[in-house]
């Protein structure tokens, strides 16, 4: 075996004893350096290995026998390696094997210099680090250290199994692969697509990634068949504007409606982010006449000497009341009836904030359903003090608010008007580890200043109530076992009376108040209403447990059981506009089940009871159950009286299972999965909205088509056939609006199937020679 280093300026055996060049110091390093610079690379002595060494200092070395070569991180093995050091040039033939820094190629014959990394390979096999793709050429050129072209190739991600006859299910055949390691992308020329053997797209030119560092050009396009657009063809371009700023710009034509042109910019600061975005419609033909929507969405915080400063933008409009229904497929939730629009800027220091906030609703209306609009808040002033210090152990809070209401009074039939309010809070807790006991009062008063509109009766009215409560809760604990686990059982009682006297206010029109729903959330409150137009006269006592089953070692919640009710002690007089006043002493029943036994199985369920009919007036049932990943079923009852009753059955779950034929586990590829989501009216007999697909998880590829059906009113439905097809460290086609996302939104508990298992190693060290 001889061995011999070497470096662009001298020989090891060459330097006297005792100069200063007598050897390298080793010096002990705290990390091994991912990546070294062209100056620290070319300073580095070159390694040269074999069974038999021959030629001449300074000049040509030739290493025959195993033969190696190593300078940095590049290694090159070979049964003969020449070595030319004026030139630092290598050449190698034979069962040639070159690591470029975790990057590997193997071929026939090798020729290289060092310095510059230019340099041809022939008849070569490559992997390459980033992203683990791979393949063969006829030649592969180096241009220099990140860029290299590969001659006749090939290029795939799936990887290789133990079968002689295994074969890549996608690959990209071309005439030209130029490897891009620097910008991390490669272009493929003057190629073919090839799927399970059959080609299926040609490519004049099409760039992948390498990584999944982003960079500018053309993304996948987006195509769909629907019943009101017929088909669409999306083409979207990303344009990596710096690191922190980017846009996507897509062009879009519809068969039936025309073309449109969308656009997103997002942005990224140390103390600020935000998207803008927006599409416009020329001509609809669906409709006739131009559609167009826009939406701002801003957060920015800063940190200043007089306080924390912030400002908020959330901005989305829409060119008509159609449009949700006509564009169902947007992002944003642009597809919503109630657009909310509206910009704040607060700050806050200590105890002390302040919020100033304007608001302003878009409405889009259905004749068939029609919404009553809210208000807008044009402005709105408010200053919350909280302090965090009151002797005695009492908390409090004040809050003072202005705010401008205004609407389409001919819509509301009744007056704008502007309001202030002052409420305050003091309270004094007083916990122990068996139970709690916590009295409160508060007090709110309402200024209001009506425009004349001649709707209102009275140019002004003022209101103060006042407001006592008393809340209390025990808490008991006991050892118990159930079913062979050991538990710890809990006993929660709670007592909650409150009591606020009456104060009229039926002349008083309603802004921004609506009655609470009846729910476990609510029947502890002092007040029957959201906002501040009413304060309900309350004399009443809440009362309620709750049990838990808690596991002994744990303390994960295997059960819970609770129920509530409400006893009221006189008639509450204060109601919305045209509502009766309350005369019922007991309230519904509140019943409430959770059962979480083992992570498999799940239940959960809301009964409101009522004790005079002895019916239910409203429940809902939900129960899961999923035993491993990629397997999920859901089902969900929700009913109430005189309105509706619907099921919901959701699912995931791999096909040959459900035939009895379970095979490999539910994790990995070469499984087709069953996913779906169906919503059943009982009242009107029929669906109301189904989606149902399947999909494929191979080694390097997946797909999933999908059949959605979606009411978007009350007699009109779209339906979407989603088709995907994914290319993992390649592409994806798409088939209409991105299945994907549908499944996510529409499937309880759905996850992603796994999307191959070529993952990029971002270490060189793994690959090391």
């Amino acid at each position: 075996m001889a061995m011999l280093w070497a470096s662009p300026a001298l020989v090891l055996a060459q330097a006297p004893a005792g100069s200063d060049d007598a050897g390298l110091v080793l010096r002990a390093s705290p990390r091994l350096q991912e990546s070294l610079s062209s100056e620290q690379r070319g300073k580095m002595p070159v390694y040269l290995e074999g069974d038999e060494l021959t030629g001449q200092t300074a000049d040509m070395t030739t290493v025959t026998g195993n033969a190696s070569l190593r300078r940095a991180d590049t290694m090159i093995r070979a049964d003969r390696l020449r070595f030319y050091e004026p030139s630092n040039t290598a050449y190698a033939d034979g069962n040639v094997h070159i690591n470029r820094a975790g990057s590997v190629f193997d071929g026939t014959e090798l020729q290289m210099q060092l310095d510059s990394n230019e340099g041809f390979f022939k008849d070569a096999n490559y992997r390459l680090l980033p992203n683990n793709g791979y393949g063969v050429a006829s030649r592969v050129d180096f241009i220099d250290r990140e860029r290299s072209v590969v001659h006749d190739g090939t290029y795939t991600t799936c990887q290789r199994d133990d079968e002689a006859s295994w074969q890549p299910d996608w690959i990209i055949r071309a005439e030209k692969i130029s490897i891009d390691n620097l910008e991390e992308v490669g272009v493929a020329e003057n190629g073919v697509l090839e799927f399970k053997g059959v080609p299926i797209i040609p490519i004049p030119k099409m760039s992948f990634p390498l990584s999944e560092k982003r960079k500018s050009g053309l993304l996948p396009p987006t195509m769909s068949l629907d019943s009101d657009s017929g088909f669409t063809y999306a083409q979207p371009y990303y344009w990596n504007i710096a690191p922190n700023r980017d846009a996507t710009i897509t062009p879009t034509a519809m068969v039936k409606r025309g073309l449109a042109l969308g656009g997103e910019f997002r942005y990224l600061e140390p103390t600020y982010s935000g998207t803008l975005a927006g599409l416009y419609m020329p001509g609809d033909r669906l409709r006739d006449r131009d559609r167009w929507s826009w939406l701002w969405m801003h957060n920015g915080s800063l940190d200043t000497p007089i306080g924390g400063l912030g400002l908020n933008i959330n901005a989305k409009r829409v060119s008509d009341s159609d449009y949700w229904r006509d564009f169902q497929g947007n992002s944003y939730k642009l597809n919503e009836r109630l657009l909310n629009s509206e910009a704040s800027a607060s700050w806050s220091r200590d105890d002390h904030s302040l919020l100033l906030r304007a608001q302003k609703w878009q409405t889009l209306q259905d004749p068939l359903s029609p919404i009553v609009p809210p208000y807008d808040r044009m402005p709105q002033l408010q200053y919350r003090y909280t302090p965090q210090n009151l002797p005695l152990g009492l908390e409090g809070s004040i809050e003072a608010d202005a705010t401008r209401f205004r609407a389409d009074t001919s819509l509301l039939n009744q007056p704008n008007a502007d309001r202030g309010y002052i409420q305050a809070e003091l309270s004094r807790p007083f916990i122990a580890p068996q139970g709690y006991i916590t009295p409160k009062l508060m007090l709110n008063t309402r200024h209001y200043n009506f425009d004349n509109s001649g709707l209102a009766t009275v140019s002004s009215a003022s209101i103060t109530v006042p407001t006592v409560s008393l809340d209390s809760g025990l808490t008991f604990e006991r050892s118990t076992r159930l079913f062979g686990r050991n538990l710890i059982q809990t006993l929660e009682p709670r007592a909650f009376y409150t009591y606020t006297p009456y104060r009229d206010q039926s002349m008083i029109p309603v802004y921004d108040t609506a009655p609470y729903d009846f729910s476990f959330a609510t029947i502890f409150s002092s007040n029957s209403f959201s906002g501040y137009d009413r304060i309900a006269d309350n004399n009443m006592l809440t009362v309620g447990a709750t049990t838990r089953f808690l596991d002994a070692e744990t303390g994960a919640e295997a059960a819970r059981f609770g129920i509530a009710q409400r006893l009221r002690f006189s008639d509450q007089r204060v109601v919305m506009p045209n509502a009766s006043s309350v005369e019922e002493r007991w309230s519904d029943i509140m019943l409430g089940a959770g059962i979480n036994w083992t992570p498999k199985w799940g239940f959960d369920t809301t009964v409101q009871f009522n004790p005079d009919s002895g019916r239910s007036v409203r429940s809902t049932m939900q129960a899961r159950y999923k035993p491993g990943d990629y397997k999920t079923l859901a089902l969900a009852y929700r009913y109430q009286a005189q309105n509706s009753e619907q099921m919901d059955l959701g699912w995931q779950w791999p096909v040959n299972e459900i035939f009895g034929s379970g095979g490999k586990k539910a994790k990995g590829e070469g499984r087709w999965y069953t996913v779906g989501r169906l919503n059943y009216s009982m009242r009107d007999k029929k669906l109301v909205d189904s989606v149902v697909g399947v999909e494929y998880a191979g080694c390097c590829w997946s797909s999933r088509i999908v059949l959605q059906r979606l009411q978007n009113s009350l007699v009109q439905s779209n339906t979407k056939l989603l088709f995907q097809m994914e290319f993992t460290g390649l592409t994806k086609l798409t088939l209409g609006a991105d299945p994907l996302a549908s499944m996510r939104e529409n499937v309880p508990g759905y996850q992603s199937l796994p999307s191959g298992n070529g993952a990029a190693v971002p270490s060189r060290f793994s690959n090391y020679d």
